[in-house]
């Protein structure tokens, strides 16, 4: 092992990582051969899912891929944690979902990146699950919505619909308007637990709306090295789930839960963090198993 030069200091070695976060080589990162939608899901509360979805797409976005993130959750956490507009009154996926308004007119662009854009969810949204059940085509609404020519409009290359922490139907319109799902798994006990509830629905959706949704990544999140449990967990989803989980883990970090009361990723609030290169080491494996030059692993 090759001892650091004299003038090595830890504040010095993570300017370096925020460096290669904030300043990727061009063209790094492969576009994929076909727009990817993403339902980013998991019924289970706090395991990571809306900070997975807005660090992977900033992610992405910081290596030119232009990527949309759709807060289909009334809470707004995607929304707050780009720093998106979500008032009440504000365009946003409701009128999108009642057909009031285009996909490219609730859009916006999130000030962390011009490749990183935004359907913000708003308060209104709360009511959404009742409103819809006597509405025709109940669970297809946002996929009417989110035809190729609307996301031809505005350009993206993906997109990451943000579900709530509910099996409704608002996250069965998602899984209804997606081809993949990627769900986030912390690495703690009762990592499991709901999982099969969620993987039924999603067999239910596949066979009766959807029969093109796969579940294509399975994320860890949440990972403590310190604990036994943590590599336990590890190895029970890689020993379920096989290639569907993605050889990046992401750690406990404390930047990674900071960055959203600050209105920023973890990329944006402290690129040289671990949590901020382990987003990028994620949405990496993301799209080499998206590009031409790179087939999906597998899926389920």
């Amino acid at each position: 092992m090759t001892p650091p030069s004299s003038d090595w200091t830890p504040i010095a070695e993570e300017a370096e990582r925020a460096a290669r976060v904030l300043h990727p080589e061009p063209n790094s990162l492969p576009r994929p051969d076909h727009r990817r939608v993403f339902t980013v899901a998991n019924q289970k509360g706090g395991v990571g899912k809306t900070t997975s979805a807005v660090n992977l797409a900033a992610a992405l976005a910081v290596h030119g891929l232009k990527t949309l993130v759709i807060d289909l959750d009334p809470q707004g956490n995607a929304s707050t944690a780009l720093n998106i507009e979500h008032r009440s009154g504000t365009p946003s996926v409701y009128e999108v979902l009642l057909g009031e308004v285009s996909l490219a007119e609730a859009t916006a662009v999130s000030e962390q990146s011009p490749n990183l854009l935004c359907v913000p969810a708003t308060i209104d949204l709360a009511g959404a699950e009742i409103e819809l059940v006597e509405m025709e085509n109940r669970e297809s609404r946002l996929k009417e919505s989110l035809s190729a020519d609307a996301f031809n409009e505005i350009g993206v290359d993906y997109v990451f619909i943000d579900c709530p922490p509910s099996l409704g139907l608002l996250t069965v319109n998602a899984l209804v308007a997606a081809r993949e799902v990627l769900i986030p798994i912390q690495c703690e006990y009762y990592a499991l637990e709901g999982l099969g509830q969620l993987l039924s629905n999603i067999d239910l959706v596949q066979k009766h709306l959807n029969p093109a949704l796969t579940v294509s990544t399975i994320l860890l999140t949440m990972y403590d090295g310190r604990t036994k449990l943590a590599d336990q967990v590890t190895a029970e989803v890689r020993g379920h789930f096989g290639d569907v989980v993605l050889k990046t883990v992401i750690p406990r970090n404390v930047k990674v839960s900071e960055a959203p009361s600050y209105g920023q990723t973890v990329l944006a609030y402290d690129p040289g963090s671990r949590g901020a290169m382990s987003y990028m080491d994620a949405a990496k494996e993301i799209a080499e198993r998206g590009s031409t030059n790179g087939s999906r692993s597998g899926t389920l």
